[in-house]
């Protein structure tokens, strides 16, 4: 799909019809900035220019690029680049203006602390936390207590409320009341079922911990993910 024309792509797939029902939040980065780009050029639709654009330059420098080399990048111009660099500008002085919100997840840690309750549990509670596209926590919600398994953490448990919420990205936190987070075969079967089904639907599993009293595991840390 990289290469699609938006034109081309279903309507419920095209960024903006996608912003229209889902809310800005529940958009990626590169959907929001193929909304701004609108066109791309011959070859290569706008979603495929912002993907590349954003490959070369993570948001927060692209963000930040002075305007003449930010309207030289090919698929840019001079037009768009003005356009995003004063949206950027009006979200700046929005942040300057409000007060914090949403707590933000940046790391691991950050994922245990609001997952602390369940480290000491004596069943298996599998929680998830359901994410905005800036990362910040938009709920978490308890989707299983005991023992995992296929019946009891089906990815539509997961997915149902994540799309209800206009979540951009799920994370998965459970606990081994046994004490030794390492993964067990339905812990990594679970995983990579719940991905797949994510990437169907456009929402990423960004994580999944395992928290237990011996310490914590990550699969995207462990390179699962």
């Amino acid at each position: 799909m990289d290469n699609l024309l938006i034109q081309d792509m279903s309507r419920v797939e095209r960024p903006r019809e996608r912003l229209a029902k889902l809310g800005a939040e529940a958009l990626k980065n590169e959907e929001l900035l193929a909304i701004v780009l609108r066109t791309g050029y011959r070859g290569h639709g706008a979603l495929d220019v912002a993907k590349t654009i954003l490959a070369l330059y993570p948001l927060a420098q692209l963000l930040k690029m002075p305007f003449a080399p930010l309207s030289s990048l090919r698929g840019m111009g001079i037009s768009r680049a003005s356009t995003l660099l004063a949206a950027a500008e009006l979200a700046r002085r929005a942040d300057q203006e409000t007060p914090p919100g949403l707590p933000h997840i940046q790391s691991m840690s950050d994922v245990i602390s609001h997952a602390v309750e369940i480290r000491d549990k004596k069943k298996e509670y599998l929680l998830a936390f359901f994410l905005n596209a800036r990362n910040q926590l938009i709920a978490k919600e308890t989707i299983s207590i005991g023992t995992l398994t296929a019946s009891l953490a089906h990815p539509r448990e997961i997915f149902a409320p994540a799309i209800g919420r206009a979540a951009a990205g799920v994370i998965l936190v459970h606990n081994h009341p046994s004490g030794d987070p390492s993964p067990s075969d339905e812990d990594i079967r679970l995983t990579k079922r719940v991905a797949q089904a994510g990437h169907i639907m456009g929402i990423d599993l960004l994580d999944h911990l395992i928290v237990a009293e011996k310490g914590s595991y990550s699969f995207k840390t462990a390179g699962q993910l």
